[in-house]
């Protein structure tokens, strides 16, 4: 069934008479510039809804790097200095909360909405940055830092989410580089608010009261927040999604966006998908594209070079918080030029290009790796070839799988699919991570930068192949396309 569009009141049709209705289609395809009846709707409705969503991925960025300048003052007043065992489980304990956070999050943004699940989200990042400055203890340590990682595993996904179903098609690009510019911001301010932490007695504590702010900031602000209509629509809630369509598109626009979303109804029989349906039938394709390509951003050795990039750095002779301050301007950098680039040059694109640069620059970290041939050379390959890396990667691995996955998956699916991406994402993380100092022992560097270097390459060929371009569409209209090339 669809909607057929009047003047006065939305009159129930079926699918087939509303795509041969002229006026529907004329609406649902009005060019999209920014002002009137025949323009599209303007970015500046939808700016602060995305703003107040992308604090999840600040606080990702901000808890991701909070305890790396004070770990050594948390296991000093903690009673744990020199247990190196600890000292990592405080660190990497996120990592089991966030994947068991990612693992719901699909169903938590399907049952209560996505600015319910923000809120739910910001709930244990709220109480375990509390228990963390709070403690006095390991287990009361890890225990909120576990909290915190349920939180990060929750929030990131419904931000991609959101974002993508409230944002226009000509700004979607942009807005969806919101994310990776908030987690590098994050990360930023996690170390700069770390810089007194060996000045100040118990400033460790202080820091992770900071992190209680944001995420409190979010979950009020979304009480002012649009829902998703795409979220609403599929729960039969039309009326209602017509008036959020009006709150982020404005009225002139409410028509034409319901016609689109209306679209997308054909061959969908409206019941709702379970996890195991993602694996076969006409949605596999998708979700193959999407869990491999957040597979192959983790294999590339991205994490590797962000958790231990300060071993090379010292091992040079920079110190780790300046290694730490120019990977960060690097990210930064990267972020923005590929939010400019995002709705130009398109994700494909971008994608590509970003895999194809990190394989040609972890090339650079093998050779300088060598360093009895190269001499002092071997330095300017090491460190260059790390600052590029990651510019590389926030160019477009970074930013673009979080935008673009959201984009090619069904309204149906959307949630669940991305929870599912996101937990491949936080497993091969976690394995990576778990075995980079073993392969780097029994192997060397030359060997394992070029595997990662080659891991880069697969995925470049990967996007080439199968990834479709998604710029300046609705996701409406990717949705059909997409069913047709089945």
């Amino acid at each position: 069934m669809r909607w057929k569009l009047n003047t006065s009141a939305y009159k129930r049709v079926s699918s087939r008479d509303a795509a041969m209705d002229p006026d529907v289609e004329t609406q649902a395809k009005m060019p999209s510039d920014g002002g009137g009846a025949g323009a599209g709707p303007s970015w500046r409705m939808s700016l602060p809804h995305v703003c107040v969503a992308t604090l999840t991925s600040f606080l990702f960025g901000y808890h991701s790097g909070v305890v790396n300048e004070p770990l050594e003052s948390i296991s000093a007043d903690l009673g744990f200095a020199g247990n190196t065992l600890a000292e990592g489980l405080v660190v990497s304990i996120c990592l089991g909360g966030a994947f068991l956070g990612c693992l719901f999050s699909g169903s938590v943004a399907d049952g209560i909405g996505r600015r319910r699940a923000f809120q739910l989200s910001a709930l244990p990042m709220i109480i375990g940055a509390a228990i963390s400055a709070l403690t006095n203890s390991l287990e009361g340590m890890l225990f909120g830092r576990f909290l915190v990682g349920i939180g990060m595993g929750l929030g990131p996904p419904v931000a991609s989410l959101y974002i993508t179903e409230v944002s226009p098609p000509s700004v979607r690009g942009t807005y969806g580089s919101f994310v990776q510019i908030a987690t590098c911001l994050g990360i930023l301010f996690s170390l700069l608010i770390g810089t007194p932490v060996k000045d100040i007695d118990r400033w460790w504590r202080v820091c992770f009261w900071v992190a209680v702010v944001p995420a409190a900031l979010q979950a009020i602000g979304m009480e002012f927040c649009a829902e998703s209509p795409q979220w609403l629509f599929k729960c039969g809630r039309t009326n209602e999604a017509e008036m959020q369509f009006e709150k982020l598109l404005g009225p002139l626009h409410v028509k034409s966006a319901m016609a689109e979303l209306t679209r997308s109804e054909r061959g969908d029989d409206g019941e709702s998908v379970k996890f195991s349906e993602l694996f076969y039938g006409r949605h596999f394709n998708v979700v193959f594209i999407g869990t491999t390509l957040f597979a192959l951003q983790q294999l590339s050795g991205i994490n590797s070079v962000f958790y231990f990039s300060s071993t090379v750095f010292r091992s040079v002779g920079v110190p780790s918080s300046l290694a730490n301050i120019c990977m960060g301007i690097a990210n930064l950098s990267g972020s923005i030029v590929a939010m400019l680039l995002m709705d130009r040059l398109g994700r494909k694109m971008l994608l590509a290009g970003s895999f194809f640069g990190m394989a040609f620059t972890m090339g650079l970290q093998a050779i300088g790796a060598n360093r009895h041939h190269l001499g002092s050379a071997s330095v300017y390959f090491s460190v260059g070839g790390i600052l590029l890396f990651v510019l590389s990667f926030s160019l477009g691995a970074g930013p673009v799988p979080g935008l673009l996955l959201p984009e090619i998956f069904p309204n149906k699916i959307r949630a669940k699919a991305m929870a599912l991406c996101m937990s491949v994402h936080w497993v091969v993380n976690f394995f990576v991570s778990l075995l980079f100092l073993r392969l780097l022992e029994q192997l060397g560097p030359q060997v394992l930068y070029t595997m990662f270097s080659s891991a880069c390459v697969v995925a470049a060929i990967f996007v080439r192949r199968h990834v479709v371009e998604t710029k300046g569409k609705t996701l409406q209209e990717i949705e059909v396309s997409l069913l047709q090339t089945q």
